[in-house]
């Protein structure tokens, strides 16, 4: 079983409010189509686009504090904007003949100081034994610490992987990979392999320098540390034609991490 991380930047123009890339998701459905039904898949995308402007606008971070209707409001429509993108991607999917499969993780995963603390998972794993694709997105979450908080996709692939143990784990962004400094920076290296202590030295650098040399993914690799003992971990440019399949296939392609 594969799991793969559909990016927001990847699905949608963060810069152009509920924008959604669907040449690309076709693009990636129709990678996954030569795949499927020979090897299982669950998918995970992030909020892009629908998701981000509302968690803000609304601070669901800060928990259910202030005007608690407001917030119970900004919580629900955040969460309808996560649910109006997981459709496009879906309706796509569906039409490549896949039979993706809409989970809404809100009703699944509980979380208590960021983290996941309880997860039901009964179902997913029945869903996945009948031959579906679950679909899970980044989505509001209920936190028995403050109330109300944000679930980030980055931690649903995670918490997946450590419970279901995927042979691959495919983070796409829209970069070819991790590289040594901020690629939109220029004069970055890609970095094809990395291990585990080369990770850690890298995070380390970044933060005691006060800036995230990653490029923006610095907690994909700390999610990705959590799991690495179990899968074998890939972060490719999902916008790249075939970049999918040639992981899907364990050719190089963007950075491999290591155990």
């Amino acid at each position: 079983m594969i799991i793969i991380k559909l990016g927001g930047s990847v699905i949608s123009d963060k810069n152009k409010p509920y924008s959604f890339n669907r040449e690309i998701v076709e693009q990636i459905a129709g990678e996954i189509a030569q795949f499927y039904p020979r090897k299982s898949f669950i998918l995970v995308h992030g909020g892009g686009s629908f998701g981000h402007p509302n968690a803000k606008k609304y601070r669901i971070r800060e928990g259910l504090i202030g005007d608690l209707n407001r917030k119970r409001i900004g919580f629900s429509r955040t969460h309808q904007a996560m649910l109006r993108l997981n459709e496009l991607i879906v309706d796509v999917f569906l039409e490549k003949g896949l039979p993706a499969y809409p989970i809404s993780p809100s009703s699944v995963f509980l979380i208590e100081k960021g983290e996941i603390v309880y997860a039901e998972l009964e179902v997913l794993r029945k869903i996945l034994d009948r031959g579906f694709i679950p679909v899970l997105f980044g989505d509001t979450a209920i936190a028995l610490d403050k109330g109300i908080d944000i679930l980030s996709g980055d931690q649903i692939v995670s918490y997946l992987a450590k419970m279901l143990k995927p042979s691959k784990v495919i983070f796409l962004m829209d970069v070819d990979g991790i590289y040594d400094r901020n690629p939109k920076e220029g004069n970055a290296k890609l970095l094809e392999e990395l291990s585990v202590e080369e990770v850690k030295h890298l995070l380390k650098s970044s933060e005691s320098a006060g800036i995230d040399v990653t490029g923006g993914i610095g907690n994909k690799l700390r999610e990705a540390l959590k799991i690495v003992k179990h899968s074998e971990i890939y972060f490719i440019n999902g916008k790249i034609k075939e970049n999918l399949s040639k992981a899907i296939m364990g050719e190089k392609v963007g950075t491999r991490l290591r155990p």
